[in-house]
């Protein structure tokens, strides 16, 4: 039997991994983190609808004694949920890598995900895949622009947006990543040139259509950024901004931007248990409906104007689930070893629209495409 090994595996995007891999009867799933008591609770919750063996393990990736912990284990495939991972250095990738172990993270950063190709030559001698971003960005949100790129000859623009329901649970490492660059720049290709853009910053409303309506977007600083501009030669601008369903906290968080930006606060991540606890006092209002859209232009393939917009709706407090699915996907591919890649890349390419659909579907995921040219 192969073993996976899930870091963070009680945690909030960690939990939903477990509950779909707990379905593969030919795994033993180690739940882990540092509580014990934790994941032994999840176990529980998870043994009687389980084909999988489940254990619970505590193991905490910041001791000295981590890899030897991951040697005695023994695993297969390593999926690393403990954000945020901004600020991490490659310390967990390289432990699995050095024991064996294929290694899939959910990272959104955009340091840790775009110069995460410099473990591929470790990787490729220990003939193991490692995958970083394997989440919504740049995992699932490529697979979209890979599934219309053939449509175009070229690329124009790309403008990519998630908005999330107010009811949605919330991470408090997730939470704690996007406050440590509000307010502050980073790098965006646009009008052909890069510059740069503040976290939080420069709101709009944007009618995703459907249930959605239209919702506040503003900045996210996402590895789609640094990516996406030379995978597609796009030749005029890649944008990506999420927002808040409720405008008093999309704006409240627009106004924390621009005091970062002009030095009244230092870093508003050292605040994260305060904000998540303010933030949760609106639990009640707005709803659990949530959704994704990437809005591609550019020329056809007869020379035409085109432009395409997907939209992705998901309802019932289903949306926390979107970010897992890459991984789940990638995982569950490398245990019918239907991938043979081995080294260390970005999760670009390793999936396809067609195969996120079932999943999307079980879930009663769907979506709208638009269609002009």
């Amino acid at each position: 039997m192969k073993t996976v090994l899930l870091l963070g595996g009680y945690g909030n995007f960690g939990k939903r991994i477990a509950e779909n891999l707990s379905s593969e009867p030919d795994i033993i799933l180690l739940i882990a983190g540092r509580s014990l008591d934790k994941a032994t609770s999840l176990v529980s919750e998870l043994q009687m609808i389980s084909s999988a063996t489940l254990q619970p393990v505590a193991i905490d990736i910041n001791t000295s004694d981590f890899e030897s912990r991951l040697n005695e284990l023994k695993p297969t495939i390593v999926i690393h949920t403990s954000g945020p991972f901004q600020g991490q250095d490659y310390r967990v990738p390289k432990a699995c890598i050095n024991v064996g172990a294929h290694y899939i993270d959910l990272a959104d950063d955009r340091r840790f995900v775009c110069d995460f190709t410099s473990l591929n030559e470790l990787a490729a001698r220990k003939n193991v895949l490692a995958v970083s971003g394997a989440s919504s960005v740049p995992g699932f949100s490529s697979a979209v622009i890979d599934h219309y790129q053939p449509s175009f000859s070229s690329i124009e623009s790309l403008d990519i947006a998630i908005a999330p329901g107010n009811k949605a649970e919330r991470g408090e490492a997730t939470v704690r990543g996007i406050l440590s660059y509000t307010g502050y720049p980073f790098s965006i290709f646009n009008h052909g040139q890069w510059c740069n853009a503040y976290g939080w910053m420069n709101p709009r409303l944007e009618d995703f259509g459907g249930v959605l309506g239209r919702r506040w977007l503003s900045n996210v600083d996402v590895p789609d950024l640094e990516l996406f501009p030379e995978r597609y030669s796009v030749t005029r601008s890649v944008r990506f901004q999420a927002g808040l369903e409720l405008p008093v906290l999309h704006l409240s968080m627009v106004l924390m931007a621009a005091m970062a930006r002009i030095g009244l606060i230092r870093n508003w991540s050292t605040l994260t248990k305060p904000l998540v606890k303010t933030s949760e006092l609106f639990m009640r209002y707005g709803s659990d409906q949530g959704g994704m859209q990437v809005h591609i232009k550019g020329t056809g393939q007869q020379g035409q104007e085109k432009s395409i917009k997907w939209t992705l709706y998901a309802e019932n407090g289903v949306g926390p689930y979107i970010p897992t699915l890459s991984s789940i996907i990638i995982a569950k591919k490398l245990l019918a070893k239907e991938i043979k890649q081995t080294g260390a890349t970005q999760c670009l390419g390793l999936y396809t629209l067609d195969e996120f659909l079932p999943y999307a579907e079980d879930l009663g995921i769907y979506f709208r495409e638009q269609v002009i040219g």
